[in-house]
């Protein structure tokens, strides 16, 4: 599997956490303990701090929100998660009867991900393609050949994703959503603030993912800017420890945002912009 994919274990090992405790977990994974394996938890142990566990069970409950809310009160029936890692929503959230997933990643990944999900009890509750490709290679015509429909309204879920991509891959990959949503269609993801990346308090942390090859290389501190030009207008902005964001559960005081100099982690919902 590729390096970045071993992140996809430690955010497994995250849910499994969360799912696993005893008081009002935000959500319930019963698979992420095994999905985790082999790197998760160890990984986990070797970057914890600063958050990463509760941020990892805020963004999934945010996310999960999302696509509950949007697919009882929207048209939309089609879902599609860009490098979807260990995700299993299509196995553990609520969907209409109609509604399609699409899970989007490496070959080698999904494959390894098919081996796991054929040793447990795990059936999903909604129709669900997956999308061999490279995101860094022209993935749209694959995802056309799975089924998906450009013409319909979609949802994308872009999770743990951006920060590592450059500030031009990441607006390659929403422009190019963009160019097969239709009207209606919804983006959900996270973005790093660019203070998280310059501030000292991380760098320890940061400097570690990058000598373990995982480097993280972009963040904004001007969301709703990096997103117009991409297609999509911002929604909802939020980040942990808000009321639609973990209230009570970050560890950390939230800042109003015209406090400057602050790392944040922005959770975003973005509509397709229809002029």
């Amino acid at each position: 599997m590729q390096t970045v994919s071993y992140t996809s274990q430690w955010t497994a090992a995250a849910r499994a956490l969360e799912s696993e405790r005893a008081d009002a977990p935000l959500f319930e994974d019963r698979f992420a303990r095994e999905l985790a394996a082999p790197k998760g938890f160890e990984l986990l142990e070797k970057y914890r701090g600063g958050g990463l566990v509760e941020f990892v069970a805020i963004r999934t409950k945010f996310l999960d929100d999302t696509v509950e809310n949007l697919l009882s009160g929207s048209e939309i029936r089609q879902v599609v998660l860009i490098a979807a890692g260990m995700d299993m929503r299509a196995f553990r959230l609520r969907w209409p009867a109609d509604a399609v997933v699409y899970e989007v990643d490496h070959d080698a990944l999904l494959a390894e991900k098919r081996r796991r999900l054929s040793t447990m009890d795990a059936q999903p509750f909604v129709r669900r393609q997956e999308v061999p490709a490279d995101l860094a290679e022209d993935w749209v015509p694959r995802l056309t050949a799975a089924g998906f429909d450009p013409g319909k309204p979609t949802l994308w879920i872009a999770e743990a994703l951006l920060f590592f991509l450059t500030e031009d891959q990441a607006s390659t990959l929403l422009r190019a959503m963009a160019s097969v949503s239709a009207p209606g269609s919804q983006l959900a993801l996270d973005i790093l603030s660019e203070q998280l990346l310059r501030s000292p308090a991380t760098r320890f942390f940061l400097s570690a993912l990058a000598k373990d090859g995982i480097p993280w290389l972009f963040g904004t501190d001007e969301p709703e800017e990096f997103l117009r030009p991409t297609g999509w207008d911002l929604r909802v902005l939020t980040e942990p420890g808000r009321p639609d964001a973990g209230e009570g559960r970050w560890p950390y005081e939230v800042q109003p945002r015209e406090v400057p100099g602050v790392s944040r982690n922005w959770l975003i919902r973005a509509e397709i912009a229809t002029g």
